[in-house]
């Protein structure tokens, strides 16, 4: 039997997901996170950033003091918030099912939030779809570092009129075959 992914066990919860796409590539506060979260309750909220700063998955990048209380805010830590791919192979396929199963809630979910706001923009930055690339290893680590390069400049927060989207990806073999020679 496989041992778990800790990282896995670690961010592959709704809540915690959450708490990760809101912290993103900026620097965030735990007021802040409480203001953009308002149905997680207070303790559930703190429990959890306390998991992901565990793990290092965030680190708390400054306190202060605001009345009586410290105020942490928190960045992404050492730890990447994804499950790469060597912890994708240590996962046993029950592991793995639910990991992705989480993954696909966590994006319903957002995308629920999203469409129920009264922004009759939100459609300008919706979209969907899906396609069949034919790729080898190597094809596919070209892909994704082309991928990291053209994405760079938008994962930061500008001053400017720009909005948050959310892209998200999903590799999934089309045939159980092994690939032909």
């Amino acid at each position: 039997m496989r041992k778990p992914s800790p990282v896995a066990d670690v961010v592959m919860h709704p809540v915690r997901l959450r708490i990760i796409q809101q912290v993103g590539t900026r620097e965030i506060t735990t007021a802040s996170l409480r203001s953009a979260l308002p149905d997680i309750a207070q303790a559930t909220l703190y429990r959890h950033i306390a998991a992901l700063v565990d793990a290092d998955v965030l680190t708390v990048v400054e306190e202060r003091r605001v009345r009586g209380a410290v105020e942490r805010t928190f960045a992404l830590g050492e730890r990447m918030a994804h499950v790469d791919h060597d912890e994708l192979l240590e996962m046993g396929a029950r592991e793995l099912q639910q990991a992705f199963l989480t993954f696909l809630a966590h994006l319903g979910e957002s995308f629920d939030r999203a469409s129920a706001a009264d922004d009759p923009r939100f459609r300008d930055f919706l979209g969907f779809g899906e396609m069949t690339l034919h790729v080898t290893t190597d094809d596919l680590a070209v892909v994704q570092a082309g991928l990291g390069e053209l994405l760079a400049p938008y994962l930061a927060a500008t001053g400017d009129d720009r909005r948050a989207v959310t892209l998200a990806t999903a590799l999934i073999p089309t045939d159980g075959a092994a690939p032909r020679d």
